[in-house]
């Protein structure tokens, strides 16, 4: 019997670029890019080389500067060379680069004639990602709006192979390149033409799905709504299983959760409505912000917003900030809200040498002593969880119970049922 054998398929390798600036310091840059290669594994690409550079602002016309460049370049032909050698095929030339920046139509335009490679930016990457992602009609629409309003303004490198068609009349230019010149510009109207036709489209359609959406959240009589919010893959998701008892799906990667999943919940005998919202990041491109907006009008409807935060991450403090500067974006900054710290199980500390007199940083305090800083103000609104080992999840079902409970009596002091505290049961 003849045997086939199925080949393993291998990710495409990535180059990681990053730049080190007056406003980002190294340990800045090495986070972003850290963050950037958890972006890349999402996509399904594997990180083989990070390059950074030191400048005072990006170049205008390549990112980086052209040693930089010409480095890059020379590393992407080591590769290749490396690969064509490996009889085993262990060796991968490299498959794209990625910027973790958004480059401009002319950054992308030089950068992909230099180093002849497929180039990706940090909004791109994230586009990728949520174009992968996207499960209902809903999403799928503002992921494509989102993308053609990125590709809008870089039309015009799909046409750069035009001006590789030499020969005709002339040489170098000349007759030749001018007659070529004309159907490419001829076909990049064309483009642009469709895609503002496609984008209307779309912006319609998404109204539609604005006003469906409207009408079943007014549909959703009297009741308390609740948003989870936070940075990308901080536990929400899982978070939302527990308190729902539901099957949300959930998953170690970035923006495993695209649609909002609204689900009711009765704690005690408190009923209220309980929404996962779609994970916030550092530099979101403002075209998905605006494209999601019927998936964030849950965090702009929401009565109280529950701000997920991942303590194990190291740089927690600065993703707090992201989400708190997207809900003052969205408008909902001023609504009642509380923290809650998630993964305290997988939370870590270095104790500092005896002989050590440098003041303590963020790294070698422990969790107890962490809770008493600037948390310790919060008071009742800031809780201490793990969803994954479900430690605190009494606690912090008490505690979304009395701040629903009370503000169903503020918000509808006529309603029949008010739930007193003492009869509290189990979910």
């Amino acid at each position: 019997m003849k045997e086939f054998v199925i080949s393993e398929v291998k990710a495409e390798t990535a180059v990681l670029v990053g730049l080190i600036t007056k406003d980002q310091d190294e340990a800045k840059t090495k986070e972003y890019l850290d963050e950037l290669e958890f972006l890349a594994d999402t996509a399904g690409a594997v990180t083989v080389r990070r390059f950074t550079q030191k400048v005072a602002s990006p170049n205008q016309t390549t990112y980086v500067g052209k040693g930089k460049l010409e480095e890059i370049k020379q590393y992407i032909k080591a590769q290749e060379d490396a690969a064509c050698e490996d009889e085993s095929g262990e060796t991968q030339p490299v498959g794209m680069v990625i910027f973790d920046d958004e480059l401009s139509p002319r950054q992308l335009r030089n950068i992909e004639a230099e180093l002849k490679i497929k180039i990706l930016d940090r909004t791109s990457l994230i586009l990728d990602i949520f174009a992968m992602r996207a499960q209902t009609a809903n999403a799928k629409t503002q992921v494509e709006l989102a993308q053609y309003r990125y590709m809008l303004p870089r039309l015009q490198r799909l046409w750069t192979h035009l001006e590789r068609q030499g020969g005709g009349s002339g040489s170098g230019g000349g007759k030749g390149s001018v007659g070529l010149r004309g159907p490419g510009e001829t076909q990049l109207e064309m483009d642009r033409r469709i895609i503002l036709q496609r984008i209307t489209l779309l912006k319609q359609r998404l109204i539609e799905i604005d006003k469906q959406k409207t009408t079943q959240r007014k549909n959703r009589g009297r009741l308390i709504r609740v948003a989870l919010v936070g940075y990308t893959n901080v536990g929400k998701s899982t978070m939302m299983n527990l308190l729902s008892k539901s099957d949300v799906f959930a998953e170690n990667k970035l923006f495993a959760t695209l649609d909002t999943t609204v689900r009711k919940v009765v704690i005690g005998n408190l009923p209220f409505l309980l929404a996962d919202t779609v994970g916030f990041i550092r530099k979101l491109p403002t075209d998905l912000v605006d494209s999601f907006k019927s998936t964030l009008d849950e965090v702009r409807e929401a009565d109280l917003l529950v701000h997920v935060v991942d303590i194990s991450h190291p740089d927690f403090e600065e993703q707090i900030q992201v989400v708190e500067k997207t809900l003052k974006e969205l408008g909902a900054s001023e609504k009642p809200q509380m923290i809650v710290f998630n993964k305290i199980d997988a939370y870590t500390w270095v104790e500092k040498e005896p002989d050590d007199l440098t003041p303590p940083t963020k790294e070698n305090i422990t969790l107890e002593e962490l809770k008493k800083t600037w948390m310790a103000k919060l008071s009742d609104d800031c809780l201490f969880i793990s969803a994954l080992e479900r430690t605190n999840i009494e606690e912090l079902r008490d505690s979304i119970y009395k701040k629903v409970r009370e503000l169903h009596v503020q918000k509808y002091p006529y309603n029949d049922f008010l739930y007193p505290i003492e009869e509290e049961t189990e979910q």
